[in-house]
């Protein structure tokens, strides 16, 4: 693969955050802007809710995400208004369905209907959908209908495979959303007065694409940790063009070496300067 050479300037600082292994979470969220926790381990650690809490009455910034990544389907919707209550995150993320349009906006119409004024927070809208025309659709609808606060666009849509094929995967993962991103501005669907938010990326490269976007105001991802612990350093000026399919929540009780803190390190400071310069 050729080095990706991408000199527009930096226009805005997107925020950034990358999910650790609780015995690295001070560490980490001291190279980050904001935290973002995962629902259903909130059941199964307590240690790992109260680094959230902890996050917050220090004024920290916190995104609480429903786990549909992790677990396939989204934690069941009322169990999650009631976590919402006890964390109180400064962001959370309604309940959505993989790729279903339909079932994300039925989902996010129920929200409103029985949770949003009950719950604190400011609510985050994922689009979903397999066409460009359901993108779009849910788009609007969260944005206009639902009066979301945050707009979030995920990583791995099959719609990217699709639109930009590719041999490699992750590649097609990569210059899908840029391209989806791009054309839903040009056409003048994205509200530009609304941020939004980059769920995961498949290549750490890709914020390169994104410096003439003021819209997006924060992404998160484990990338650069779990590459790190695994010993994968990335390339300078290149990031990665493989993925380790090992998730982070699986690897929430792991320890670390001097070795891995450091490839961390490494990775995460190349990360900021592909995603801020």
């Amino acid at each position: 693969m050729p080095i990706l050479e991408i000199n527009s300037p930096v226009v805005h600082m997107i925020k950034i955050a990358h999910e650790s292994p609780i015995s690295l979470f001070p560490k980490v969220q001291s190279w980050t802007d904001y935290d973002y926790a995962l629902v259903h381990l909130f059941e199964e650690n307590e240690e790992y809710l109260n680094h959230f809490k902890k996050a917050l009455e220090g004024g920290r910034e916190v995104i609480l995400d429903n786990s549909i990544f992790e677990l396939g389907s989204a934690f069941d919707m009322s169990k999650f208004a009631d976590w919402v209550s006890a964390l109180n995150p400064t962001w959370y993320i309604i309940p959505d369905v993989l790729e279903d349009s339909l079932e994300t906006k039925l989902n996010a119409l129920q929200w409103n209907a029985h949770y949003r004024d009950r719950v604190p927070g400011k609510s985050i809208g994922v689009v979903q959908g397999r066409t460009y025309e359901d993108i779009v659709e849910c788009y609007q609808f969260l944005d206009k209908e639902i009066g979301v606060d945050m707009i979030a666009i995920s990583f791995d849509y099959s719609y990217y495979e699709k639109e930009f094929p590719h041999g490699n995967k992750l590649v097609s993962w990569m210059l899908g959303r840029v391209q989806l991103l791009h054309r839903m501005y040009r056409d003048g669907y994205i509200n530009e007065k609304k941020p939004h938010h980059l769920l995961g990326c498949g290549l750490p490269q890709e914020g390169m694409f994104y410096r003439d976007l003021d819209f997006i105001y924060s992404m998160d991802t484990s990338n650069p940790v779990v590459h790190g612990l695994k010993g994968i350093k990335y390339e300078e000026n290149q990031g990665l063009w493989s993925k380790e399919s090992q998730k982070l929540f699986e690897m929430i009780m792991s320890d670390y070496t001097y070795d891995q803190v450091a490839d961390i390190a490494y990775n995460v400071e190349q990360f900021r300067k592909y995603w801020n310069g």
